[in-house]
Formats: C-alpha cells, sequence, structure tokens
C-alpha cells in the first residue's frame, strides 16, 4: 500500500534547481538527525557537492521524479510545497528503520572542455569509454550528457529496528545490514544494482565524515554478487557512491550522447 505524507511547514525558500555544474558532484540526502525518537519528525536536505560540502536545495517539484520513504512494508509518499528547506520535514510515520528515496528528473548538461568529461569518467571508472567515444565518431567538442541521481538514507526512528530493500531504481545501493541495530565490526555490506541486477566489479566511493568534520574517501569494488564491504567507525556519517554511464543515440544534432545515472546511500553508524 502506498500512502503520502504531507510536509510540515519548512524553513523557506532555498535554490529552485540544481546547477549543471553539480552534475560531477556528489548528490545525497542529508539527515538533520540521524536516529529521531518516536512521534518526532523526519528531516533531511538534498545536496550536492564534493566531500560533504554542498548547498541545500528546496523542495522543487519539477525537478523530483520520485520522493518516498520506505518503512515497515509500506511505502509513503512525500508530498512538500515548493520551496520548502530542509527539502523533508514529515511527521515519522512509524518505528524502525526509515529509508529515504530521492530520484531527481533529467538533466541535460554539455561539456564545453573534453578534459573535464575526460576527468569524470577516470574519476568514476568508466576510462574504457572515451575509446567509445573516439570509436562513435563523436566530436570532442561540446560534449553532452543526461544525468539523472538515485539517493537513498537510512535514517532510525525509536529502535531504528528493520532493514533497507530494493526500490526498484534504475540503479542504487541496498544496504544489506542495519547500521543502528547490527554488528559493523567487520564492516556494513552493501549491494550494488543496476536495473534490478547485482552489479560486479564496479567501484564504490565511500565518503565518511567524522564528528569533526574530517572527511575520508575510500574507493572500493564490488565482488561478483554485487557487494562490497564498507569499512565503518561509529560516531562517523558516510556516503556511498556509484555511478553507471551508458551510451545513448543521439536523433538530434542537440541530443545528449552519453547519460550517467548516480546512485549514492548516506546513514550513520552510532557510537
Amino acid at each position: 500500500m502506498i500512502r503520502r505524507l504531507t510536509a510540515t511547514l519548512g524553513l523557506g525558500l532555498g535554490l529552485s534547481a540544481f546547477p549543471l555544474l553539480a552534475a560531477a558532484h556528489e548528490f545525497y540526502i542529508d539527515a538533520l538527525a540521524w536516529q529521531v525518537p518516536s512521534n518526532s519528525f523526519l528531516m533531511a536536505n538534498i545536496r550536492v557537492g564534493e566531500k560533504f560540502e554542498g548547498p541545500a536545495y528546496s523542495y522543487f517539484p519539477p525537478r523530483i521524479r520520485r520522493f518516498d520513504i520506505l518503512m515497515n512494508d509500506q511505502t509513503y509518499q512525500i508530498r512538500g510545497r515548493a520551496g520548502d528547506r530542509p527539502a523533508l520535514r514529515v511527521p515519522t510515520p512509524d518505528d524502525g528503520l526509515a529509508v529515504v528515496v530521492h530520484v531527481t528528473n533529467d538533466t541535460v548538461l554539455t561539456y564545453q572542455d573534453y578534459e573535464l568529461f575526460e576527468s569524470f569518467l577516470i574519476h568514476k571508472d568508466w576510462a574504457p569509454l572515451l575509446e567509445e567515444h573516439k570509436a562513435r565518431g563523436l566530436s570532442e567538442t561540446g560534449v553532452r550528457e543526461r544525468y539523472s541521481r538515485y539517493g537513498k538514507a537510512l535514517i532510525a526512528v525509536g529502535d531504528g529496528a528493520g532493514a533497507d530493500r530494493e526500490a526498484g531504481l534504475e540503479t542504487e545501493i541496498v544496504a544489506l545490514a542495519n547500521p543502528y541495530t547490527d554488528d559493523l565490526s567487520d564492516g556494513l555490506p552493501v549491494r550494488v544494482l543496476y536495473q534490478g541486477a547485482p552489479r560486479a566489479d564496479a567501484q564504490v566511493e565511500l565518503f565518511a565524515k567524522s564528528p569533526e568534520g574530517e572527511v575520508e574517501i575510500t574507493l572500493l569494488r564490488t565482488d561478483a554478487e554485487g557487494v562490497a564491504l564498507l569499512p565503518v567507525t561509529p560516531g562517523q556519517v558516510y556516503l556511498a557512491d556509484a555511478v553507471v554511464v551508458r551510451p545513448l543515440e543521439p536523433v538530434a544534432e542537440d541530443d545528449p550522447v552519453w547519460e550517467s545515472l548516480w546512485a549514492s546511500l548516506t546513514f550513520k553508524v552510532p557510537e
């Protein structure tokens, strides 16, 4: 059953759309509190940036394809007010593990500098596509790319019991353990999916933010089952990021020739 949650009054107007230059930066859901008491509020900002630094964007319906909370076998659709910031501010629907899902609509950008496009593909472990770009006879001037974001966040309500689950996204990261209730001494396993299937040998970029605000980045790879083990430490906030890049066949001259799909998962490991 799908239910709707209506946002309460937010904190005022924010920026109305994600800038094109943000395409090369991480998109993530940033909770104001990662553990909240029963009968309270779930509040989170939508951010785009690097190393956990980026502006918070307001609730802007034209940019949103999907905005849900998955909890205890229920799906709650988020219906906010245009301009609300934080973008998520709703009453807690229940106790347990809240899986916040936010999917953006498509955006198209143009790389005027081909070196930026090269840098992006290399950084996100898609360097072989540079040869494919040449083989397709594509121009190195004004490369057009379409992108969309598939963010998830895990927030504990009350006891925080429960589990993450597949949300049916084009690409996503699924936690295979609960960071608020399970033993993570050996790490937190996650599975990276693309079109519902595990992504083997995929790069996962893990950002760890300490209570002092210091950020450490680790590059990991999934195994044959699409699983990566994230090394985690109590008291830190984490962002896991995995990107798919796929070719597009343009119809018109100005159509994009590549598409990137960004999956992210954010959570905190309690003290």
